[in-house]
């Protein structure tokens, strides 16, 4: 039975600084639904989906997200143009000004907890501007029963006011929105975007502080499943590459889609309660899990909806970032509760625009602390104004915007509980094959799948490197076969046809890899460092 918690208490919002507001507390989904569509900021489509347009801002706002800095982040974040300090005097003020804005006014406030394991629970309360924002928090958190709520205590707070608008002269910010995140306060303020994401990176990112600094615990941007014999697979990658897609299987069960933490005791367990997935392109026929999730319940972001309800995955003329977020209990074949253990394969995702990386390939050691470092993606042109060919895109552990310590700190955890677990290390190429974006073609996503599963199963020998090449220019080692796909796919090289265009434009993503790298070079050990690609050699 699905626990809605639906709550006859009533709560004072007077401790927040928020006075005389008309608290709307632990609404149902169809309750928070009909007060959207009440107040015309979103509609149905022809199946009942709430589809909302986020406004301004269609994704996360990198530049506006701040830390406070004090006593507890002082000599641990990582700061710098990631992590942006923020005054604790200015935040004090800042806060004052939304609650205020909030005050009298109505309000929508849920209470849940993040981390599915009970020694890693994050109690939250979510204070909502917006109905669908609080829907939003519904799905993508953990739902306490009626009887946790009781005495619920929380730990953290979220506050969300997407219709306030700093002044950034006065109040500190880059400009009107902002996304703060309080370590002493345990607040994460929000302001001035409707864009959902930022309510559940907030406290991912605490959490990406929290559990390695107080946890011994590693947490990852990553997605995760379990086969029938109990084996759990990572799959680590940037927003675009397919973790969600790739994760959610019909002969495994999703334990979760994008945020986790492995733990000291070598379990791996979810953060959230739902999942958030693109939808650009989708349809029923390649993803046929995230396409049936898709129901009343579902919240739909600035997608294209015609006069009859239908919608339009295919248009992206608001945003290419259009999305979808649902309750995990959507996805039929679930891990209850979202905690697996034995983890036995790793796999980083990327979405190589230039055409040059194997579309799989087994990653030593060094090279898996490498490249999980790098968190290599590419840009494609069109996804942001001035991108007229590929670009290299970095983001460190595959999540740097989320990442409040060192890159280095996590991939020595990584690097850790690999060697202790014994579990084998998978780079993926969900990109381009037979030449760049614009010359080659997107890989073919049955392929990738049979790949994956050929891992899952053993089918690719893992320890007989007789059935392997190494690539002479990034050194892994990509199979010469594999089940169910052909065997040039298999070889980048082979589907260019023009072997001198390859290795330019090969040694040309080597030579961005270790210009990237350079930044924490000083930081890596030499192991790290002998983990990357070869240079440039014409």
């Amino acid at each position: 039975m699905v626990n809605h918690t639906q709550t006859t208490k009533s709560i004072s919002l007077e401790q927040y600084g928020i006075k005389n507001a008309k608290v709307n507390y632990q609404l149902s989904p169809d309750e928070l639904q009909a007060a959207a569509i009440s107040k015309k900021q979103g509609v149905e489509t022809s199946n009942g989906t709430l589809a909302v347009n986020t406004g301004e801002f269609t994704g996360r706002s990198p530049q506006d997200r701040f830390i406070v800095k004090d006593a507890i982040t002082e000599d641990k974040v990582w700061w710098g143009n990631i992590n942006i300090p923020f005054e604790s005097d200015k935040f004090q003020k800042l806060y004052d000004k939304v609650t205020d804005y909030l005050s009298e006014k109505e309000v929508f406030v849920r209470d849940s907890y993040a981390c599915a394991d009970d020694n890693y629970k994050l109690n939250i309360r979510v204070i909502n501007e917006y109905p669908w924002s609080n829907m939003f928090a519904y799905n993508m958190f953990l739902r306490p029963t009626e009887a946790e709520l009781e005495n619920f205590s929380p730990e953290w707070t979220i506050v969300n006011a997407p219709g306030f608008m700093a002044n950034p002269e006065v109040d500190g910010t880059r400009q009107h929105n902002f996304a703060i995140l309080d370590f002493t306060r345990k607040i994460a303020l929000i302001g001035g975007t409707g864009y959902t994401g930022e309510i559940k990176k907030g406290i991912f990112s605490a959490l990406n502080f929290i559990l390695p600094v107080f946890k011994n615990t590693l947490p990852m941007h990553c997605s995760a499943n379990v086969g029938k014999d109990g084996d759990t697979a990572i799959f680590f990658g940037l927003s675009g590459t397919g973790k969600t897609t790739l994760s959610t299987d019909p002969d495994r069960s999703l334990i979760g889609d994008d945020e986790h933490g492995w733990t000291s005791e070598n379990t791996v367990f979810n953060f959230e309660g739902g999942c958030y997935a693109k939808v650009i392109n989708l349809s029923q026929e390649q993803e046929p899990e995230i396409f049936n999730a898709i129901k009343k319940g579902a919240i739909l972001e600035n997608v294209i909806i015609d006069d009859k309800g239908e919608v339009d995955f295919a248009d992206t003329s608001i945003t290419q970032n259009t999305r979808v977020s649902y309750p995990i209990y959507h996805i039929e074949n679930i891990k209850k509760p979202s905690i697996g253990e034995n983890p036995k394969n790793i796999f980083f995702l990327t979405a190589d625009a230039f055409g040059v990386l194997p579309p799989i390939s087994k990653l030593t050691p060094s090279q898996a602390a490498y490249h999980f470092i790098s968190g290599y993606t590419a840009k494609v042109a069109g996804t942001e104004a001035g991108v007229v060919e590929p670009v290299p895109s970095f983001s460190a552990c595959f999540g740097a915007p989320f990442m409040p310590l060192h890159p280095t700190k996590y991939a020595e955890m990584l690097s850790k509980k690999m060697k202790e677990s014994g579990v084998n290390v998978w780079l993926v190429n969900t990109g381009w094959t037979g030449g760049p974006y614009g010359v080659g073609t997107r890989m073919k996503l049955k392929y990738t799948r049979a790949m994956i599963n050929a891992v899952l199963n053993g089918d690719l020998g893992l320890y007989n490197y007789d059935d392997y090449h190494i690539h002479s220019v990034f050194g892994v080692a990509q199979p010469r076969s594999c089940p169910g796909v052909p065997t040039e796919v298999l070889s980048p090289r082979s589907t260019w046809n023009n072997d001198e265009a390859y290795y330019t434009t090969a040694f040309k993503l080597s030579n961005a890899f270790r210009e990237n790298f350079k930044k924490f070079e000083s930081y890596a050990s030499e192991e790290i460092r002998r983990g990357g690609p070869q240079r440039y050699a014409f």
